[in-house]
């Protein structure tokens, strides 16, 4: 029984014939209701005819009523009421004349010509009384009770007929609501018992799933070589245990090893070899550790150890001594002795390392500094931390030549497809240091981004591209630029009235100015990144999403945030000839970009084949070497003019 219900075929028919039922009880209640709503309309319609000539026949009886009043006592002060009564019916006529249907029209119509007469008579009749004309009083008089009988006959008739009208429209319409509750009824039954057994099928495949999903975890948290923790599940525990070292617990240890001569081993005696070393050398740190540590293997032949309950950094560089001597020895792999050995760096939280990246890092730097001197074992030291000064020195150095302008923009031209027009041009910075040369973007500004200083750069290549841009369009060249923004300018709540600024300064157009976001902030932070977007986007700046593919966005995300372009990673369009895999995803996310109204630019193009195969595949736009490789603002008007020739088929 399990195994038939968890059979495709079985959950796949349960989920169409339960999504036709409910359609089919919805459109049922559809009907219903819309046959409910017809009846009720016809009835009050009919209702409000038969309401007009309930009060004709009123008015009438009145009018009658007031003439006999009139005719038991002729006084002039008598018959004003009877005058005033007078031709009271007519506006229901008028009514019935304008809104009643075929039969009603027709009876107005000939009713009102008897009531004009019976009007006439009775003015006629006040007439002769005034005048004393006793035998033209008897005779106005006989002829005003023959016609207020028949009008009143009339109206009477007329009211029966459309109460009758009532009753009939309300017997069919109860007759087809029973029948249409037969059918819900049937309907009902049906989708619950397709409910359940929906309800049997989920539940297989949920027990399923979940035995799915544990494999899964632990296939994620846990390297697939050697059953050992992988870098996903160090980082959490790392987390995990520094926050309860926050809350008053034993400090955190963290040990990185590296083999030496690996490599050697792989190269000269394969990799299955390798293999058989690691899976050896993962036993060996099992058997070395206690159980509540965590022994993780992060890549290659480097491994990572999470002490618990440690409370001083020389507890772990005495773990580090033990395990060292516990792993180094011969081992025997596969009928061949090999001898395992390797350098161990350790650091300590919460002093010298202040924060879980901080712990990864100093382990890093003792575990590089005891191979680089052959110590076997060493800890972190700030002296032996080449990197801090050099990166303190960077950002200073980056902070005054921002200052003294030495920031250099080179631009990188996008086409249209197929035309192959120039749609823009995308800045990317420069550095002219002052000892180093010029330097690119990846020398920098990684570490302006985890700092202060991302805003000012961001600031300065903005003015920079809309000062260059400006120029052109006085040479009579109006180009689109695209300027990249980090992650800390959209989360700075001033930078959107800086960049509305920037393009007064400038006399700029914002529609030919886009800002190009990674897709990885969106999800790192939505709520600002939307907010940010959204008020430039309202000024008529261009949002991009750039490198799409390679982070993790939400779709949600994507439907939710005021994008105007997509721009595809290099990484899939390489492959778009290659595989048809590469293609296939490629494809995707162009089929993607389009259904969320957003322009697709193709990023890494080198030949004219891919070219030609993005635009086939529906790319608005395409940017890479192909075209042009980053030019400094100085050659940008010569290749323009280049480009202007049909150099590409």
């Amino acid at each position: 029984m399990r195994d038939w219900l968890r059979r495709r075929a079985v959950a796949r028919t349960a989920v169409v014939a339960l999504t036709v039922g409910l359609g089919l009880l919805a459109g049922m209640a559809v009907v219903s209701s819309r046959s409910a709503a017809r009846a009720a309309d016809i009835a009050a319609a009919t209702q409000q005819t038969s309401q007009q000539w309930n009060e004709i026949y009123l008015k009438i009886s009145i009018e009658y009523e007031l003439l006999e009043d009139y005719l038991d006592a002729p006084d002039e002060n008598d018959r004003q009421p009877l005058l005033s009564s007078i031709g009271s019916a007519e506006p229901n006529l008028r009514w019935l004349l304008a809104n009643g249907g075929e039969p009603d029209t027709r009876q107005a119509m000939a009713l009102q010509n008897a009531y004009g007469g019976y009007t006439w008579t009775l003015r006629n009749l006040i007439d002769a009384a005034s005048a004393g004309d006793r035998s033209g009083t008897l005779k106005f008089a006989k002829q005003a009770a023959l016609s207020a009988s028949g009008l009143r006959r009339q109206a009477s008739v007329n009211v029966a007929r459309n109460n009758l009208s009532i009753s009939v429209v309300l017997r069919d319409a109860k007759r087809d609501i029973a029948r249409q509750l037969i059918a819900v009824k049937v309907l009902s039954i049906a989708d619950l018992l397709l409910v359940i057994l929906c309800g049997l099928v989920l539940l297989a495949y949920q027990k399923r799933t979940e035995r799915q999903a544990a494999d899964n975890d632990y296939r994620a948290s846990h390297d697939g070589l050697t059953g050992l923790a992988n870098r996903r599940l160090l980082t959490d525990r790392v987390a995990r245990a520094i926050t309860e070292a926050d809350r008053g617990g034993p400090g955190v240890g963290l040990l990185l090893l590296d083999l030496n001569r690996f490599k050697e081993v792989n190269d000269t005696l394969g990799h299955h070899s390798g293999d058989l070393l690691l899976m050896e050398v993962a036993r060996r740190l099992r058997g070395a550790t206690r159980p509540a540590d965590l022994v993780a293997r992060l890549g290659g032949d480097e491994f990572a150890i999470l002490l618990a309950d440690v409370e001083e950094l020389a507890d772990a560089g005495t773990v580090a001594e033990r395990l060292l001597t516990e792993l180094c020895g011969p081992a025997e792999l596969g009928g061949l002795t090999v001898d395992i050995s390797g350098s161990i760096g350790y650091s300590y939280y919460p002093s010298p390392s202040g924060s879980a990246e901080e712990l990864l890092q100093h382990a890093d730097v003792a575990m590089y500094h005891a191979k680089r001197n052959h110590l076997g074992v060493a800890g972190y030291e700030v002296e032996n931390d080449g990197n801090s000064f050099e990166q303190l020195t960077l950002l200073a150095d980056l902070r005054c030549g921002i200052d003294r302008g030495e920031l250099e923009l080179h631009y990188q031209p996008k086409i249209s497809l197929p035309d192959r027009a120039v749609a823009g041009m995308e800045a990317l910075v420069r550095w002219r240091h002052p000892i180093r040369g010029l330097l690119g973007p990846h020398a920098f500004v990684p570490e302006a981004e985890q700092s202060d200083l991302m805003l000012a750069l961001t600031d300065a290549v903005l003015d920079l591209a809309l000062s260059e841009q400006q120029r052109w369009r006085s040479a009579g060249r109006d180009v689109p630029v695209a300027v990249n923004v980090g992650a800390a300018c959209l989360r700075d709540s001033g930078f959107p009235a800086r960049v509305e600024e920037l393009i007064r300064r400038h006399d700029a157009d914002a529609g030919r100015l886009t800002l190009e976001i990674t897709e990885s902030f969106l999800i790192i932070d939505p709520s600002a990144a939307a907010g940010a977007l959204a008020r430039l986007r309202a000024k008529g700046v261009r949002i991009s999403i750039d490198d799409f593919g390679v982070g993790y966005s939400s779709m949600s995300y994507l439907q939710s945030m005021p994008l105007d372009e997509l721009k595809i990673d290099r990484k899939f369009t390489a492959g778009i000839l290659t595989t048809d895999r590469g293609r296939a995803i490629a494809g995707a996310i162009i089929d993607l970009a389009h259904a969320l109204d957003l322009t697709v630019v193709a990023e890494g193009i080198e030949d004219e084949q891919t070219l030609t195969a993005v635009g086939d595949m529906g790319c608005e736009q395409a940017q890479g070497y192909l075209m042009c490789r980053p030019l400094p603002p100085a050659e940008i008007p010569a290749w323009l003019d280049a480009w202007t020739v049909p150099v590409l088929s």
